[in-house]
Formats: C-alpha cells, sequence, structure tokens
C-alpha cells in the first residue's frame, strides 16, 4: 500500500521500517527533517518536509507523536490533506478525549480513524513484538489491520473510538503498580541480604512471575536504566490516566501515590531513566 508514517521517534522509527520491509511504499515525516532522511538512508523511501506533503495520495496515514497537542496539530494538518476513502491510525498515547475529538473531525471528511496505542516499548517496535489496542470501526480496523500487523504481535479492536487509549490507560496503571511491587521486592531483599539474582530465579517460577521481573529485574539490581520508555513518558500516561479517572468516578489511590514517586525520580535527576527506576528512590 501506499503509506505515510508521521513521527520518527523511538518508537515510531523502527516501526515505520517494518512497514517498508513488508514491501509497502513509504513516506515518512517527522519535525527534525534530519532524523527523516537518516531513516530514508536506512530503509529507502521518500521524505515528506512538510506533514501535507507526506500524506499526499496515501492510502493509509500512520502516526505516533508525543501527546495530546501534538495528536491535535499533526492529526488535523493530516486529515486536512488526506483524500476521502482512506485511514488514519493513530499510535500515540493520549486521552480517550482527544482519540475522540480527531474522529470526529476525520468523519467530517470521510476518513476512517483508529486510535491504536502500543505496549512494549522500543525493544517491543525494533523487533516487530509490539502489543496494539485499537478504537474503532470495524470495517477501518480490518483494513487497517494487516498494515499494523507489519510491527505487531496483537492487534485488537476494544471497541468504539477512544475504547484504544481507555485500554492503554489500564495497561499503564498495572505496569506502575508492577514495578513498584518489585522495587520494594528487589530493595526488600537487598537489605536482607540475599542473593538477588537467585532471588528472582526462584520467584519467577512462581506466581510472583511478570514480564516487568523478567525483563527488568536483574537490570534493576545492576542500577541500569537505560531500557526505553522514559520516567518523563510514564508520567505523562499517569497523568492521563488520573484524568479519565476523575471522570468516570474510578479510584486509583496507588496509581496516583506512584505517580508522585517518580516525580521523585524526576526531582533526581532520573527524568530519561526508564520505569524501571522507581528502586533508586528505595
Amino acid at each position: 500500500m501506499k503509506l505515510a508514517f508521521l513521527g520518527l521517534g523511538v518508537m515510531g522509527y523502527p516501526m515505520a521500517g517494518h512497514l517498508k520491509a513488508r514491501g509497502h511504499d513509504v513516506t515518512v515525516y517527522n519535525r527534525t527533517t534530519t532524523k527523516a532522511e537518516a531513516w530514508t538512508k536506512q530503509h529507502g523511501g521518500r521524505v515528506g518536509k512538510t506533514v501535507a506533503q507526506a500524506v499526499q495520495g496515501a492510502e493509509m496515514v500512520l502516526m505516533c507523536v508525543g501527546n495530546d497537542n501534538d495528536l491535535m496539530e499533526v492529526g488535523q494538518v493530516a486529515l486536512a490533506a488526506m483524500k476521502s476513502g482512506t485511514i488514519l491510525v493513530d499510535h500515540t498515547t493520549a486521552s480517550a478525549d482527544a482519540a475522540r475529538k480527531l474522529c470526529a473531525f476525520a468523519k467530517e471528511k470521510a476518513i476512517a480513524f483508529i486510535d491504536g496505542p502500543v505496549s512494549g516499548g522500543q525493544a517491543g517496535a525494533e523487533k516487530g513484538q509490539l502489543t496494539v489496542m485499537c478504537g474503532g470501526d470495524q470495517a477501518a480496523f480490518d483494513q487497517a489491520k494487516p498494515v499494523i500487523d507489519s510491527y505487531a504481535k496483537a492487534t485488537t479492536l476494544m471497541g468504539p473510538s477512544g475504547a484504544g487509549q481507555l485500554t492503554k490507560m489500564v495497561n499503564q496503571i498495572c505496569i506502575a503498580g508492577l514495578v513498584q511491587a518489585l522495587s520494594e521486592g528487589l530493595a526488600f531483599a537487598e537489605k536482607a541480604g540475599l542473593d538477588g539474582n537467585l532471588v528472582l530465579d526462584v520467584i519467577s517460577k512462581g506466581a510472583a512471575q511478570s514480564w516487568q521481573m523478567q525483563n527488568r529485574g536483574r537490570t534493576m539490581l545492576k542500577r541500569e536504566f537505560n531500557f526505553g520508555f522514559a520516567v518523563d513518558w510514564m508520567r505523562k500516561d499517569l497523568g492521563i490516566c488520573m484524568g479519565e479517572a476523575r471522570r468516570n468516578g474510578a479510584k486509583l489511590p496507588i496509581t496516583a501515590q506512584i505517580d508522585q514517586f517518580y516525580r521523585e525520580v524526576q526531582e533526581a535527576g532520573g527524568n530519561r531513566f526508564d520505569t524501571s527506576s522507581l528502586i533508586t528512590r528505595l
């Protein structure tokens, strides 16, 4: 297909690469043009100097930008230049409200919109093993899924517009709790004089095992925190979760507390540490 990919950050860059590897005709756009040019040198394809130029003639546009403001700004420009009957897929982690607003703009132009935030981090993007949770219409999802599957191990329609973002919020709430529990457990093991690696070997075979334990436990013991998803981005996501909770009446007492723990990590200079750095405050 003729595709455009907008946003070449730590996630978007490899995701767009998988699309090109699958044989799609890909034009990329990034605010820093040099990054888009570096992508084409590595993968081929074309650079769009502007959003409008990048999406010109595309059958499907995919994007992965920073936050609600970025999403609305880039998304509206893209929709203005896209032709009717096409699809816009957004992989940004944003609010459900922003997704619904962009969906409404898309409908005015007879363009389908799918909110499809992802989980799996930078490693998942590079390996093409992301989990994608989508909101939108079934017909548009059915068309978009084979394309999204270029970099996903699981792509699921969760419901109407906004449902993908709401599911991602659940994901982030669960991750925050797991990382804090793992941090406390490992810090306790160290204080108790136990061999942390041996502890992980044992408890990872029982009911305590998790993705975080298997992929971050040993690096946490080494105090290595350069594995992708940064504390700054996690705080952005948890802010979205708590904003939605205020609207829907859900109670997130532990999530709110862990958000403040991440604030302490930021204040200690750990803004760009990955989320497993919660252990540093213990």
